[in-house]
């Protein structure tokens, strides 16, 4: 885990009705060993809301290219209804409940990230498509910026 997924992390948990799985396998095929049973991702963390009632798969990068992250984003939209069933059978999760990407990173890196999301949406047929990503500002989630014991935020719009 690199300095700011912590800092991340940190920012999620600052909402006491999230609770954070980090470096959580996602696994496509059910298997014991996730490296022989065919695609698999570690997300940097799945947070849940249990409050809104809403799964959250967040990714943190800081890359000026941004090209792994949009890889794992393709691989995710490609196989958007198989990783919804994974997580609901290897975590728990439940199936009614929206998943997102959450993505975290810099704010100069935001417009290259929104044309790389472009082509990546195109990918998947209704109802298996991956949703839009949540986006937020690494610039954001800095300690200073938000109550640590109380992070609490108003519903928002679903492109927000």
């Amino acid at each position: 885990m690199d300095y700011f997924q912590g800092v991340v992390t940190e920012y999620l948990r600052a909402d006491r009705a999230m609770f954070i799985n980090t470096e959580c396998c996602i696994q496509l095929n059910p298997g014991i060993n996730p490296d022989r049973t065919g695609p698999h991702w570690f997300c940097d963390a799945v947070a849940v809301n249990l409050r809104d009632k809403e799964v959250f798969l967040c990714e943190v990068t800081y890359s000026k290219t941004l090209d792994a992250l949009a890889k794992r984003l393709s691989g995710w939209a490609g196989s958007w209804g198989l990783l919804r069933v994974a997580l609901t059978r290897d975590c728990g999760l439940i199936h009614e409940w929206p998943v997102r990407p959450w993505l975290f990173v810099p704010q100069d890196l935001r417009k290259l990230l929104e044309q790389k999301l472009i082509k990546i949406q195109n990918v998947g047929d209704e109802p298996d498509k991956m949703p839009q990503p949540k986006i937020t500002d690494l610039e954001d989630v800095t300690p200073w910026k938000y109550k640590s014991w109380n992070r609490y935020e108003q519903p928002s719009s679903p492109d927000a």
